[in-house]
């Protein structure tokens, strides 16, 4: 016999170009039902859901260890149909039929949406519907949410503030003399899409021409009864050599992505960090490198809002 339930599904209007959503949003869609017959009902209801997890496995001898933790960020639930008849159930005749609703996603702050190597920061819309002795009919459907709002480093005030390393590195084995770096960027804070402009002067005293390098660097961290880091490269570029016995400022600027994840720090389980490296490549001997620390914001950021949420509630 053919189920009576032959579709349930869920679709929400976008607010925006990019399809996504943020704190204080409205979220407007509609639950689709189909049956074919008609049918009891116990209730229909969708959830708002937003939750992040760590989860991965390590070898310690014989033994795999799982490592594996939450968190819940929110829930928000709508009964669409629940209860109505002196029976307990209601019923819904055949045909397709239109369920609309509408969330509001909560004013608080909460983490981007991310997908990284270990974990998860996820955001769904999740559709259940309940009968009597059968299997519920379930369906989901994610979106995208992004934190304006929240801050997303614990000293707001330094995003806007240069930073600078400064390194003096000896020359062994092969090459002899130094290599002195002054790095600089005009701050901590960039936008999607945004250049960063990094100024280094080099001084070369080793017996080598050098070569600058530029790494935009991923850094996530998952927390699950212990830490994992992964790390990768988001952009990587060279500058021009530096002769030997030499002095030269060289400036590069490095355009970030628009479709790279937002810095997070505003969730327990899941981190996502970025870093600057620069560094001078000299044949057959260590290379001197500076990191600095990159926030990445949300392309529509506007730093006059996240002073207004400071501090955090």
């Amino acid at each position: 016999m053919p189920s009576s339930v032959k579709n349930i599904s869920i679709s929400y209007d976008a607010i925006n170009k990019g399809n996504t959503f943020t704190a204080g949003d409205f979220m407007s869609g509609r639950l689709i039902l189909e049956v074919g017959k008609k049918t009891k009902i116990d209730y229909l209801l969708i959830k708002a859901k937003g939750k992040a997890w760590a989860l991965w496995t390590e070898r310690r001898g014989q033994v795999t260890v799982t490592h594996y933790d939450k968190e819940k960020i929110f829930t928000l639930k709508n009964y669409i149909i629940q209860e109505q008849n002196g029976d307990g159930s209601y019923v819904v005749v055949p045909g397709i039929h239109e369920y609309p609703f509408t969330f509001q996603m909560p004013q608080k702050n909460m983490p981007s949406s991310f997908k990284g190597s270990f974990g998860k920061i996820v955001y769904t819309l999740e559709a259940k519907l309940s009968r009597s002795m059968r299997a519920p009919s379930k369906a989901k459907a994610k979106f995208t949410f992004l934190s304006l709002a929240g801050p997303v480093h614990p000293n707001i005030p330094q995003l806007m503030e240069p930073q600078i390393g400064k390194k003096k590195e000896k020359m062994k084995v092969f090459t002899s003399g130094n290599v002195t770096m002054n790095i600089r960027t005009e701050r901590m804070g960039y936008l999607q899409g945004e250049g960063l402009k990094v100024i280094a002067e080099i001084e070369n005293n080793s017996s080598r021409s050098i070569v600058p390098k530029f790494c935009l660097y991923q850094k996530q961290s998952f927390f699950a009864q212990g830490r994992r880091v992964h790390t990768h490269n988001i952009l990587k570029e060279a500058g021009e050599p530096v002769s030997v016995s030499t002095r030269q400022t060289v400036t590069k600027v490095l355009t970030i992505p628009h479709d790279v994840s937002p810095t997070i720090l505003n969730c327990k389980v899941v981190h996502v960090e970025y870093r600057l490296k620069v560094y001078v490549d000299i044949p057959l001997a260590k290379d001197p490198e500076i990191k600095l620390p990159v926030v990445v914001l949300p392309a529509d950021f506007t730093f006059g809002r996240m002073v207004q949420t400071w501090p955090p509630s």
